[in-house]
């Protein structure tokens, strides 16, 4: 296999410390590599020191002639969210190159899923899933050999991740993946590199077979340091009874003897292997039960993005006691973090409706997938005030979450978003909530911390209402499940068959023969006749459903669109 780069020697330092030394490492074409490690070792700025964003401390990056790198960055860039989806995606090219080359821009935005309309939309109008397609479409502009994908499932709802599986798998060139979703590393990757303790582990291994090949390197490790560390202690008590030997005798050959042991013992520890420290983080929800039949209790609530916007969806009934842990499912842009952005509204604002009925002795916490909670100008121990007003709990958590004394000054607009999600989670076990509102927690969390998560809220004896797409964490963690769909909220019992539901909305792109990343340039009534289909396939299965679970409203408006597109359709 071609060989596409080659770093040597990476090295890349911060005011703080090293986030990494002396790497190096081979990419070869055919190569599909899932990068994975603890949040803020450095993985995104790995990424940035490989297109040549950053520089690094040391050491330099090589790349074949013929090679060519597209990052997909892990937020869409501030300047682009005026521009409208085409521009956007034109602005990746050279200015001369844009007019020949809008053809593919638009073929592009339409194999990523967009529709005519949306490519003259302004970007920041798109919901997080959207701003990973038109990130991904800008790479693709450039024709790269190789894909830098700075975390592209973070946003992505259960469909559309099964859609970037599918897109990655058709992917014929290379790629650098980071990611914290184990189920797509394990799907689409067959190379595994380890950022760990300011090194590189790599394995020619997708995530799962690695990571377990890691553990067994660690115990073997721990095993030989021990016995190495037994030797030094015995070499050890040997020089030290010898040296005393050599003063109480006053014999010079003891004396020599036992300092050529002792520099024996320094060899030794040089070379004695290294074992990992680990995560510095366990990461812990504690909680209050409170005692009461209901925390919180919804009805006949319509949920809407904004006050004066039209509602996403309707709550006939719910409700929440201490131990449930509820998972709210549905596509992006139904309207999950609406709801949980409301409730918090009026936790904080204490103006309970007659649609919503909070317990008065709630103790809410509230986790926003945008971390906007913490003041970006805030130290990281002022971050901390508002969930404790001791200093010495305050000071404590920090250490034990891996911020050290040095860092407790520095501003939390320094943090890396995996570290910001760190200092949260370490606000909200200070308070010991007995209600907790997660909206998408995982988004920065990295492999060990969303296994730690899963873990911790098994047992938190408070209520959750959980908004994720993780598929692994819904699994192990809830108990009930509430899906958003055709603007109605309904429980679900079976997870399984929530996300067997979910995964039949996917919609896969097909390639072209020659050019995978140009779609078939689609007629203009395609989309209407997909949309006609689609319309009527709902309002035949709302009418046979039984009367009482049927939508009336929204079988109205169904057909009102359905005689509508006919029209256009000329049907």
């Amino acid at each position: 296999m071609s060989t596409l780069l080659n770093a040597h020697s990476l090295c890349m330092d911060t005011a703080f410390a090293p986030l990494f030394s002396d790497l190096s490492f081979t990419l070869k074409k055919g190569d599909r590599v899932g990068l994975i490690g603890y949040n803020g070792c450095g993985k995104s700025t790995l990424l940035k020191l490989l297109d040549g964003t950053l520089s690094p401390s040391s050491g330099y990056v090589s790349q074949a002639t013929d090679c060519l790198l597209a990052r997909v960055e892990q937020h869409l860039p501030a300047h682009l969210g005026s521009q409208t989806l085409l521009e956007a995606v034109l602005n990746a090219l050279p200015e001369h190159d844009r007019q020949s080359q809008s053809w593919r821009a638009d073929a592009l935005l339409t194999e990523m899923g967009f529709s005519t309309a949306d490519k003259h939309l302004t970007s920041a109008t798109l919901s997080g899933g959207q701003h990973t397609r038109l990130l991904l479409a800008r790479a693709l502009m450039k024709q790269p050999d190789v894909l830098l994908l700075d975390e592209p499932g973070n946003h992505l709802d259960l469909p559309t991740l099964l859609w970037l599986e599918q897109f990655l798998n058709q992917w014929r060139g290379s790629f650098i993946l980071v990611s914290h979703d184990q189920p797509l590393l394990d799907n689409v990757t067959n190379t595994s590199w380890i950022l760990r303790d300011h090194r590189l582990y790599s394995f020619a291994l997708s995530c799962g077979p690695a990571r377990q090949a890691l553990l067994a390197q660690d115990e073997s490790d721990a095993l030989r340091c021990k016995a190495e560390q037994k030797e030094i202690d015995r070499v050890a008590v040997s020089a030290k009874r010898l040296a005393i030997w050599g003063q109480v005798y006053d014999n010079d050959a003891l004396s020599r003897k036992a300092k050529q042991m002792e520099k024996h013992i320094q060899r030794l520890k040089t070379n004695q292997t290294e074992v990992t420290a680990g995560s510095q983080w366990k990461l812990e929800l504690q909680g209050d039960a409170l005692r009461a039949d209901r925390l919180l209790e919804l009805e006949n609530l319509a949920v809407a993005p904004a006050p004066d916007v039209a509602a996403l969806f309707h709550i006939p009934m719910a409700r929440v006691k201490t131990g449930d842990r509820v998972a709210i499912m549905g596509r992006n842009g139904c309207g999950k973090s609406s709801l949980l952005r409301f409730l918090w509204q009026q936790l904080v604002m204490q103006t309970m409706t007659d649609n919503v009925k909070i317990h008065p002795r709630v103790h809410a916490g509230y986790y926003d997938q945008t971390l906007h909670q913490l003041n970006d100008d805030d130290s990281l121990f002022d971050a901390l005030e508002p969930f404790t007003a001791s200093p010495g709990d305050r000071k404590m958590a920090l250490i034990g979450a891996g911020f050290g004394w040095s860092r407790h000054g520095q501003r939390v607009d320094t943090l890396s978003g995996g570290e910001r999600s760190r200092l949260l989670f370490v606000g909200l076990t200070l308070a010991r909530y007995s209600l907790l509102l997660l909206d998408e927690p995982t988004n920065h969390l990295d492999l060990e911390g969303k296994e730690a998560l899963a873990q911790t809220l098994q047992t938190f004896v408070g209520g959750v209402l959980l908004v994720s797409h993780d598929r692994q964490l819904i699994q192990q963690s809830c108990n009930r499940f509430w899906l958003i769909e055709d603007g109605q909220l309904e429980e679900w019992h079976d997870v399984e068959a929530v996300l067997a539901h979910l995964a039949e909305q996917v919609q896969i792109p097909e390639p072209e023969a020659d050019d995978v990343t140009v779609a078939q340039v689609r007629e203009p009534h395609d989309d209407l006749l997909e949309r006609l289909i689609t319309l009527e396939s709902l309002l035949a299965d709302d009418r046979a459903r039984k009367l009482k679970h049927q939508k009336p409203e929204m079988q109205k408006a169904w057909q009102q669109e359905i005689d509508r597109l006919q029209q256009q359709l000329e049907l």
